[in-house]
């Protein structure tokens, strides 16, 4: 976050006194400064983050100097309602959340700001004192504080380095900017791909490292809303067996009726990596060794049940049909989702794997992406010439 190239700051506010601060901590970042500057060590020494000496290199480079004063554009009412307009559901996703961080950072001089990709203000919440001038500069809808714009802050380094980021006082890149600490997380869309970013940022504040905590649990939350928010018949609640289910962790999937994956979030792309590529025409059954119509039978069961994955692990599942609760979501028989059956299914499944190589195990063990050990485990033979 930051000041203004060639504006100078006021002097009520850019002269105030900065409140004590552990003299090795920031003496360590004056030293790692000193040494990036003066190019004496492509990563500052070791003294900060790599990837902070990094964006203070990609400024030099661009030919900032961290004296200059940072200037924030002037944002016209247009611009903020572009702004508002474009990002609109990641906003109404975003809201209520930005709402409890508020309450929760009433106390500490910390704000939250929530970005577009491009590290465009789109909404902020919190304690904002707006008689500081500091602080309303970077808190307006529309304002840019983008790396480009303002040099090394959270919010240039999350969408960066896409993942979250701590940043202390003069480990941004120019002095002006050095009055701010600041916590961020990138927010990532139902598509996998970067949608903007969070960021929780003190004036003059006192340092709070754990807040990079608390921004990457805000950051999972807006991103499961930002999901939900796409139509979807089936809600799919993923975990490995034993860890519990219901929760801002779950990994989430959603189908539609005829079972093809509308979205997920960035938890069911860690437990199923054939999410990180595009949804689209992306099936359950790709996904899961089981017939697709037995997760919306699970659905109105109301049960938690086991799902074989064609690797040959497991997940926990829990199935929650969206919209017309009542009656058949798809033209399938019934069948009971009990540990027993899934087994029996998925014995099925590598039988006829089986049969349709011919016979040919080791053929049948590529198809389905398991060993030949595996496919005959499953079968309960003794292994064959």
């Amino acid at each position: 976050m930051m000041l203004a190239r060639n504006a100078a700051p006021p002097p009520s506010t850019m002269s105030a006194t900065p409140s004590p601060q552990p003299v090795s901590r920031l003496a360590r970042i004056a030293q790692a400064r000193q040494l990036a500057m003066q190019e004496a060590a492509p990563l500052a020494g070791g003294l900060v983050e790599p990837w902070i000496a990094q964006s203070w290199q990609r400024c030099l480079a661009r030919g900032l100097r961290p004296q200059e004063r940072v200037n924030f554009e002037a944002v016209t009412t247009a611009v903020m309602r572009q702004a508002s307009e474009a990002n609109h559901k990641l906003m109404q996703a975003a809201r209520p959340i930005l709402k409890q961080l508020g309450s929760a950072l009433a106390e500490t001089r910390y704000f939250a700001i929530l970005t577009n990709h491009e590290g465009v203000v789109i909404d902020t919440d919190g304690p904002i004192d707006r008689s500081d001038r500091r602080a309303t500069l970077i808190t307006r809808v529309g304002v840019d504080l983008s790396e480009k714009n303002v040099g090394t802050t959270a919010i240039g380094a999350a969408l960066r380095e896409l993942q979250p980021v701590w940043l202390h006082r003069g480990e941004h890149f120019f002095q002006d900017t050095s009055v701010y600490s600041c916590a961020g997380s990138p927010l990532f869309g139902p598509d996998g791909r970067c949608v903007g970013m969070l960021d929780l940022t003190g004036v003059e504040a006192a340092e709070r490292p754990e807040l990079r905590h608390l921004a990457t649990h805000a950051a999972r939350r807006i991103e499961n809303a930002l999901m939900l928010q796409r139509p979807h018949r089936l809600l799919l609640r993923l975990n490995w067996p034993g860890m519990p289910l219901g929760d801002d962790a779950d990994g989430l999937l959603a189908l539609d009726a005829d079972g093809m994956v509308s979205a997920s979030n960035r938890a069911a792309r860690q437990l199923l990596p054939m999410l990180g590529g595009p949804h689209h025409e992306l099936h359950s059954r790709d996904l899961f060794a089981l017939p697709w119509e037995m997760l919306f039978d699970a659905a109105r069961q109301g049960q938690p049940v086991e799902v074989p994955l064609w690797s040959g692990l497991r997940l926990q599942a829990r199935a929650e049909l969206v919209g017309r609760a009542a009656g058949p979501a798809v033209a399938a028989p019934r069948v009971t989702t009990t540990t027993q059956p899934l087994r029996d299914v998925e014995t099925g499944l590598i039988r006829k794997a089986v049969e349709d190589a011919r016979g040919n195990v080791a053929q049948a063990a590529r198809n389905l992406g398991i060993s030949r050990a595996t496919v005959y485990r499953k079968l309960g033979t003794g292994k064959r010439d």
